[in-house]
């Protein structure tokens, strides 16, 4: 079969990776991709967003299965675009609803979606450039450190942990009436702080069953020992070694089972991932927010880790028979870690030529903003490269990251050397 993938990152390169691994995958094709998939499939110059040269290409290629990595075209509704077209309606789309996606797409939505389900998660309020004084006496409510959440999407950067009072009002007025993050700031969640260690449930439905995808935890911070701006991540880990079966057993009954069941209540089509970011508060797990797509280095340790068929999985939640699927799970541990451009996540350079590529040994290169210049890969985003190990545990995979990321180069290379550090 044909397959097209949304997206142009490192997720979607790790999806390209397994999916080409696929007997069933005759020929892929990446929109719009980077170095990295251009080697493996072919790349097309269209945005993901841009549903009419999506289903153009569709129809010229005989396309029949697609799958979605970035929540943009999903929170813009592209399962619906399908599904209401007489042309597309019969090729399945690997992603939720545009109902379905307001989980990431609204964090109020989501909110709502778990108090009303029963679902553990901190207690909030959600307030708007009218109500931004009622938001300061909110704030005056709650103990620090004061979390604000732009509602909308801010490519992960939307979320402020703030210690001051003061200074948590100053920020809650630049989001709301200067538009610190756009339009997704227009509304803006503050939410309870909870202490505790954050971790990623990724579970795979197809709006009936469901299956749950080995854990990971991600790096968000652009410093060592998690300090400085967060960015779209820095490494990730897989498993996450502190959950054990009986957290693992919560996460299941209190979260996972009422969400796909919420979906069925609520009337949303959910055929896709659900990326569930967790807080581990004492041994109870409590919900920090849903993503509707797969996480991003997260991917990069997960997916490696499936020994399962990526594309017959695909199939398995288009017919709806992902209940009868067998899900298996390398044992060993994953790592990734994210080779960044100098001054991400603020100002930073592209075009910078990567020189040493060809001397990774014993670990997988995933391409994340790359794009090729004539023979050359050149940087072509923030997060540049992440660089996926297995190993009996975390710590001997990371050593075979971290001895393969010292055989690449480019100008204002930077990546963190403590991924796992908390784990130890």
């Amino acid at each position: 079969m044909t397959i097209l993938l949304l997206g142009s990152g490192g997720r979607e390169h790790a999806f390209a990776w397994k999916m080409t691994q696929s007997p069933l995958c005759e020929k892929l094709f990446v929109v719009p991709g980077n170095a990295g998939t251009a080697a493996i499939a072919e790349n097309v110059a269209i945005s993901a967003t841009d549903f009419e040269a999506v289903k153009a290409l569709v129809l010229k290629e005989n396309i029949s299965l697609v799958v979605v990595g970035p929540e943009d075209p999903l929170v813009k509704g592209i399962y619906d675009y399908f599904k209401n077209d007489e042309s597309l309606k019969h090729i399945p789309v690997i992603g939720p609803s545009k109902l379905g996606a307001q989980l990431e797409g609204s964090k109020e939505f989501a909110k709502e979606f778990l108090m009303k389900h029963n679902i553990p998660t901190a207690a909030y309020d959600s307030f708007t450039a009218e109500t931004v004084e009622q938001g300061c006496e909110f704030l005056e409510t709650l103990q620090p450190p004061y979390v604000l959440k732009a509602d909308g999407l801010a490519a992960g950067k939307g979320v402020l942990i703030i210690q001051d009072l003061e200074e948590a009002k100053t920020e809650l007025r630049n989001m709301l009436v200067h538009a610190k993050f756009g339009t997704a700031s227009s509304k803006v969640v503050i939410e309870e702080f909870l202490d505790g260690i954050e971790l990623s449930c990724f579970v795979l439905t197809d709006g009936k069953s469901y299956k749950i995808l080995p854990t990971a935890k991600d790096y968000k911070r652009i410093g060592e020992g998690d300090t400085g701006l967060n960015t779209g991540g820095m490494g990730a880990v897989s498993p996450v070694p502190y959950v054990d079966a009986v957290l693992m057993e919560k996460i299941e009954t209190r979260i996972v089972k009422p969400t796909i069941e919420g979906f069925q209540k609520d009337g949303i089509e959910y055929k896709g991932f659900v990326f569930i970011g967790l807080i581990n508060v004492k041994n109870e797990p409590i919900v920090i927010e849903y993503n509707v797509r797969m996480g991003d280095p997260e991917t990069e340790v997960v997916v490696p880790r499936l020994k399962s068929d990526l594309v017959e999985l695909f199939l398995s939640v288009a017919d709806q028979k992902l209940g009868d699927f067998n899900l298996e799970v390398d044992p060993r541990s994953a790592t990734t870690v994210m080779v960044v451009s100098g001054g991400y996540p603020e100002e930073f350079e592209k075009g910078k030529v990567i020189t040493g590529l060809e001397n990774i040994q014993d670990s997988i290169v995933f391409h994340a903003g790359t794009k090729l210049d004539g023979e050359n890969v050149v940087t072509n985003g923030g997060r540049v490269i992440a660089v996926t190990s297995y190993g009996d545990n975390f710590q001997e995979a990371i050593k075979k990251s971290y001895q393969n990321i010292d055989k690449l180069s480019f100008d204002k290379m930077y990546f963190r050397k403590d991924i796992g550090f908390d784990l130890i």
